[in-house]
């Protein structure tokens, strides 16, 4: 499914938003509010599953001098960048493992 970003009404400052994310969880609000609550400018940052039977994340950023928007993009690709390094490390270490199972001992021969 396809993920969908809306904002909930009644943030009157550009640096405070809650952005509702659609068919997401735990999986991505956890690790994305761990980046964004290091930054500087940022006071809060958290977020909730309002209820188990609704597919939504409620994502609340609050932040002093820049738009809570931009700082959810940044943190977005950050994340992002983490998951490619992430990806790339595993799939080198499974091709040398690969690579190199065959020049290892058996359990068999190691017992004998």
């Amino acid at each position: 499914m396809p993920i969908a970003l809306a904002e909930l009404s009644g943030d009157t400052e550009e640096g405070s938003r809650t952005f509702v994310f659609t068919n997401e969880d735990h999986t991505l609000g956890n690790p994305l509010k761990s980046i964004i609550c290091r930054y500087d400018e940022v006071d809060f940052c958290g977020y909730t599953i309002p209820h188990p039977s609704e597919n939504k994340m409620h994502f609340r950023i609050q932040a002093r001098g820049v738009r809570a928007i931009d700082i959810l993009r940044r943190g977005l690709e950050e994340l992002q960048k983490i998951c490619d390094h992430t990806i790339q490390t595993f799939e080198s270490e499974f091709q040398f493992f690969i690579e190199n199972s065959n020049k290892m001992p058996s359990s068999s021969s190691l017992n004998s």
